[in-house]
C-alpha cells in the first residue's frame, strides 16, 4: 500500500565454537493498524557465557517483548510501552535467579543484554542494556547508536556493569532518531563485531542487498572464520519506504463513510428511531435515540454541517469513538456497542440523563462545597483514566462535563484528546492546533510548548474556582495573553474574596492548581484532590491577601473615598484660617 512502513530484515545465528547458543534475536512486522499504531519491532539478547542460563534468560527477553509489546495500549508512546514491557522482564528474570541455587551469585543467574529497534512511522526507537550494540550504517562506515554497559578491568578482564536481571531494577537506554527511506541499521552481539571490520560489514550489505538474510548469514561467516569463539548474531533492519501520513490515518474510516443528512424526530436512520435533537453547535449535532434491536436509548452524534470540508476534523471526529472505546471508568462517558454494519459517519454513546455541568453551576449558583469537592474528585477519576493511557483531553470544560441524575460526573467529547501514540507519528515540524477553549486551557499549551497532563490539572482547578465563585480566576485577562511575559503578569484574585465561606486552605490549593507555570502546580491529580480535604500549613500560614488583589474596585472607592475627605479637612482648614 502506497504510503505505508516497509522495512526489509536479514538476520543469522549461530553458536559458532560453543557447545550453545546463548544468543536469541527475532523481528515482527505486523499488518495494519498495528503497523502504524505500533511499529515493527527487532531485537537482540546475549545470554552471559557464565551461566548455563542464560539462555533461558535472552529467549525469554526477546520472546516476552516482541509479544508483550503489541499487548500495550495503543494510546501509549513507544517509550512507554517498551520500558514496561522490559521493566515487567527484568523482574521475572531476577525474580527466577532469587529462586534458584544461583541467588548469590549473579554471574550464574538468568542474565542477559538486549537490545531493540522499534520503527515506528518515521522514527526509530532504539533501547539499550548491557553490550549487544545497534549500529547505522553512515556511507562507508558504521555509526554506534549504543552505549557499551561493561566495565573494562584489565586487558583480559572485564565485566557488564548493567544487563536484564541483574537487579531487581533496570536503567534501560533509549534514543529517537529521525529514519528516511535507504537507512539501515544493524544489531550485533559482541562475538560478530569485535572480528569485523565496519568496511567488512557496509560491502557485504551492499553486495548482498536483494537478500539480507545472505549477508546476515555471510557476516557470521566472517566473524567465525576470523577467530570469534562466542555465539555468534546480527540483524540488518534496512527501511524502504517511510509513511507520508500519521497513525491517526487509521483510527477512523471518515473517507470510507458517506456523510449522514440532519436528522427529523421519528426518523429512523441506520437502525435507530431518533427521539429528538438535544444539541447543535458548530462542531457538531447530538440526538436522543432509541436503538430498535435492543430497545436501548443512546446518544448518536453526527459531524457538524460546517465543518464536512475540513479533514482534520473529520480525522478528530472519529478518533473520538476510537478514544471512547479504550477508556474504562464510570466518569468518562461510554460508547455504545456497535451490533451491525455502519452505513454512514457518526459515532453513538451512552445516553446521559441529565444537564452539563454548565446549565448546574447555573442552576446552582453557590452550591455547598462537599457538593464540590465530590464533582471535582469525580472528574479526576475520569482524567486518570485519560492519563493512565497516555492520554490528555485538552479540552475540559463545564459543557464538556454531564451530571446525571444520581450527581454523578462524566467527561464527555473526546475530539480535542491527544493520544501520546499517535502525536510521536506526527512528520517533524508539524504543530499541534490548541483546541481547547481559550478560558480553561492551561498557558503552555496556548504558548504551543509540550503539554502533559498539568494541563489537563489547570482545567480542572479553574472549572473548581468557577463552581465555588462563580467567576474566572484571572478574570478576562487570560484569554487576552499571548506571550510568556503577559501569562507571567496574570493576577490570581483569591476564591475567599468572592466568596467568603470558601476556606482560605481550599482556596490555597485551587491557587496552586491553576498557577500559570506548570512547573508550579501539582505533579498529580491525587494530590489537589487531597488537598481540597485536608487543609495545608502552608496555606493556612499565608499572609492575608492585600485588599487590592482581593477586590481592587473596592481598594480604589475606598481610596477615592479616603482622598475626598482629606480634601474636605483640607478645605475646611484653610477656610477657618481664613
Amino acid at each position: 500500500m502506497p504510503g505505508e512502513l516497509r522495512i526489509s530484515i536479514g538476520q543469522h545465528s549461530d553458536k559458532g565454537r560453543k557447545a550453545a547458543n546463548q544468543d536469541f534475536h527475532g523481528a515482527i512486522v505486523p499488518n495494519e493498524p498495528q503497523l502504524s499504531l505500533k511499529g515493527a519491532a527487532i531485537a537482540v539478547a546475549d545470554g552471559i557465557s557464565s551461566s548455563n542460563v542464560s539462555q533461558i534468560a535472552s529467549e525469554s527477553a526477546v520472546g516476552s517483548f516482541l509479544s508483550d509489546y503489541y499487548c500495550t495500549s495503543e494510546t501509549w508512546s513507544v517509550k512507554t510501552s517498551a520500558h514496561r514491557v522490559l521493566a515487567a522482564t527484568n523482574s521475572w528474570l531476577n525474580s527466577q535467579t532469587r529462586h534458584s541455587p544461583y541467588q548469590y551469585d549473579r554471574d550464574k543467574g538468568y542474565v542477559c543484554t538486549f537490545s531493540a529497534i522499534v520503527i515506528k512511522s518515521a522514527t526509530a526507537h532504539v533501547f539499550s542494556i548491557g553490550d549487544t550494540r545497534v549500529y547505522r550504517v553512515a556511507g562507508r562506515t558504521l555509526e554506534q547508536l549504543t552505549e557499551d554497559h561493561r566495565v573494562v578491568v584489565s586487558s583480559e578482564q572485564s565485566y557488564l556493569s548493567r544487563a536484564l536481571g541483574v537487579d531487581s531494577q533496570v536503567e534501560i537506554d533509549y534514543l529517537a532518531l529521525p529514519v528516511a527511506a535507504g537507512d539501515t541499521f544493524v544489531l550485533a552481539t559482541d562475538g560478530v563485531y569485535e572480528h569485523l571490520t565496519a568496511r567488512t560489514i557496509v560491502e557485504s550489505i551492499e553486495r548482498d542487498a536483494a537478500d539480507l538474510d545472505r549477508a546476515a548469514a555471510s557476516l557470521v561467516k566472517d566473524a567465525y572464520d576470523n577467530g570469534s569463539a562466542d555465539n555468534l548474531t546480527i540483524q540488518i533492519v534496512r527501511i524502504d519506504q517511510v509513511p507520508n501520513g500519521d497513525a491517526s490515518e487509521v483510527l477512523g474510516t471518515a473517507a470510507d463513510l458517506p456523510l449522514p443528512p440532519l436528522l427529523e424526530a421519528r426518523a429512523i436512520f441506520d437502525g435507530y428511531r431518533i427521539v429528538r435533537e438535544v444539541h447543535a453547535s458548530s462542531r457538531s449535532h447530538i440526538y436522543l435515540a432509541i436503538d430498535i434491536d435492543t430497545d436501548t436509548p443512546v446518544a448518536l452524534k453526527i459531524p457538524s454541517i460546517d465543518l464536512r470540508g475540513d479533514p482534520d476534523y473529520l480525522k478528530r471526529f472519529m478518533m473520538e469513538e476510537w478514544v471512547a472505546r479504550r477508556i474504562a471508568s464510570p466518569y468518562v462517558l461510554k460508547p455504545h456497542a456497535l451490533t451491525r454494519k455502519r452505513n454512514f459517519l457518526y459515532t453513538v454513546v451512552e445516553f446521559v440523563e441529565g444537564q452539563t455541568l454548565h446549565q448546574w453551576m447555573i442552576d446552582n449558583p453557590k452550591p455547598p462545597l462537599e457538593t464540590v469537592r465530590q464533582i471535582v474528585e469525580q472528574i479526576a477519576l475520569g482524567l486518570g483514566a485519560f492519563h493512565r493511557l497516555e492520554m490528555l483531553h485538552q479540552d475540559l470544560r463545564p459543557h464538556n462535563i454531564m451530571i446525571d441524575t444520581t450527581g454523578t460526573a462524566k467527561i464527555i467529547d473526546f475530539g480535542s484528546t491527544r493520544i501520546a501514540g499517535v502525536a510521536e507519528t506526527a512528520p517533524d515540524g508539524a504543530t499541534e492546533p490548541v483546541l481547547g477553549t481559550v478560558q480553561y486551557t492551561a498557558p503552555e499549551c496556548l504558548l504551543g510548548e509540550v503539554d502533559s497532563p498539568r494541563a489537563d490539572l489547570f482545567s480542572l482547578g479553574v472549572i473548581g474556582y468557577q463552581m465555588l465563585t462563580g467567576k474566572l480566576p484571572y478574570g478576562g485577562d487570560s484569554a487576552k495573553a499571548r506571550t510568556p511575559s503577559q501569562f507571567q503578569r496574570l493576577t490570581y484574585r483569591p476564591a475567599t474574596s468572592i466568596n467568603g465561606e470558601v476556606p482560605v486552605w481550599v482556596d490555597g490549593a485551587v491557587r496552586r492548581a491553576v498557577h500559570p507555570n506548570p512547573l508550579k502546580r501539582y505533579e498529580a491529580l491525587s494530590e489537589f484532590v487531597f488537598d481540597l480535604r485536608h487543609p495545608k500549613a502552608e496555606y493556612l500560614d499565608e499572609p492575608p491577601v492585600p485588599l487590592l488583589e482581593r477586590n481592587p474596585l473596592l481598594f480604589w472607592q475606598a481610596s477615592c473615598g479616603l482622598l475626598a475627605v482629606a480634601v474636605l479637612l483640607l478645605l475646611a482648614r484653610l477656610y477657618g484660617a481664613g
